[in-house]
């Protein structure tokens, strides 16, 4: 059977449920997922970095390997910066920006690093040093200025700020000092963007963790102002913490700013999004699809650590998931699901969105990426392509951060 009888007969059988494939079809293209710089280089578990063949061993074979990516799957335009890691010499963001363009990409989400450096061993907008916090500051406020260089909207942070032990700092005076300084700068935001606060309960910091959960988040987004949102981390949550439910009540809020992609099965494994639990992956993008316009501009990014299974094949397959998990979301018969929740119908409910998610909608993704001029099995045409194998003769194998300059 042809991929166009497979279509037809999946069409139908939607039709049944009264779903139209054409109206799943016309938002599969266009979906968007944003990859990150930092995850075509070299990175390491708490242990040892493995360094891997061909890895990205500068910013301009990054945003290479981000392009290679976006030409295979067709929906992924952006590609994530992370300073200093991704700083160009003489500060040349134009440069930067205009190679990526060059490369059919454009640049994403501007992530500022205020965890690496050894003044921020107490914290950064939490440290006890006025002299640290200023510091800190004064690095995300350079992170606001780049945005306008590279066309970004989206200054996206996360910090390491915490406590490992009781009686360590004052708890209330280190959520002032973050307010504080997230207020200087909101007030420093380019307009029309947007200030993402991404939030982890545990690690680094064991006893307390300054921004530990989405309610925090969402409490210092609100007295920011309309311009801050939540960041949802799949990693940076409690076992059996419901996601989706976060996500809806961000979503009802009007607050949910956006994603950060991976898949975990004890903490912040940082694994191929959807590999360990896709069905929590379907949910999700099922709240986001249930909430139609509300979800708008909700943006979908990758932030994973691919440390043994390569680099730009892991990538591929996660932007992958996140078209099926969507697919699947899209399909589920909604004016249905509403009745059987209206008549108190669990069981039919629950049938109705588990239906959604076994359903093969391989079908409908071949015709959509066909449409789209990409391979019908991206994963396939990377393999066939030898990329790797051509990447690893030409860069080699070395430890590195992934730098600007090699």
């Amino acid at each position: 059977m042809s991929n166009a009888q497979r279509y037809s007969l999946l069409a139908e059988q939607l039709a049944e449920t009264g779903v139209d494939i054409e109206v799943a079809r016309a938002a599969l293209k266009h979906q968007r997922i944003e990859t990150p710089s930092w995850g075509y280089a070299n990175s390491g578990t708490r242990f040892k970095v493995y360094p891997w063949p061909g890895a990205a061993r500068s910013v301009p074979e990054k945003l290479d390997d981000a392009a290679l990516v976006h030409s295979l799957c067709g929906i992924a335009p952006t590609v994530a910066i992370h300073i200093p890691w991704d700083r160009p010499p003489d500060d040349d963001y134009a440069g930067m920006r205009q190679y990526a363009e060059a490369k059919g990409i454009a640049i994403g989400a501007v992530n500022p690093n205020v965890f690496q450096s050894e003044d921020y061993r107490l914290g950064s907008l939490g440290n006890p040093s006025a002299a640290i916090r200023e510091a800190a500051l004064d690095h995300i406020i350079e992170c606001c200025e780049i945005m306008p260089k590279v066309n970004s909207d989206i200054l996206s942070l996360w910090f390491a700020d915490g406590t490992n032990y009781a009686g360590q700092d004052d708890l209330r005076a280190r959520k002032q000092r973050f307010e504080q300084g997230l207020g200087v700068a909101y007030s420093r935001l380019p307009g029309g963007s947007r200030m993402m606060i991404e939030y982890k309960f545990f690690e680094p910091a064991f006893y307390s963790t300054d921004v530990a959960d989405w309610g925090m988040a969402l409490v210092m987004a609100l007295k920011l102002g309309p311009q801050a949102q939540v960041l949802v981390d799949l990693g940076h949550h409690a076992q059996g913490v419901n996601i989706e439910q976060i996500v809806a009540a961000l979503l009802d809020e009007g607050r949910l700013g956006g994603f950060h992609f991976n898949n975990r099965k004890y903490a912040d494994d940082d694994l191929i999004v959807g590999s360990v639990n896709p069905y929590e992956l379907f949910l999700i993008y099922n709240e986001l699809v249930a909430a139609g316009e509300a979800a708008r501009d909700v943006a979908y990014m990758i932030d994973q650590s691919h440390n043994i299974e390569g680099k730009i094949g892991p990538m591929l397959q996660s932007v992958l998931n996140c078209q099926e998990a969507l697919a699947k979301a899209l399909i589920v018969p909604r004016a249905r699901l509403a009745a059987a929740q209206a008549a108190g119908d669990v069981l039919q409910a629950h049938r109705l969105l588990t239906d959604a998610f076994r359903a093969d909608v391989r079908p409908l993704l071949i015709a959509v990426r066909e449409e789209m001029g990409v391979p019908a099995d991206p994963i396939a045409a990377y393999r066939a392509g030898n990329y790797e194998a051509q990447r690893a003769e030409a860069r080699g194998s070395q430890l590195g951060s992934g730098g600007y300059a090699v």
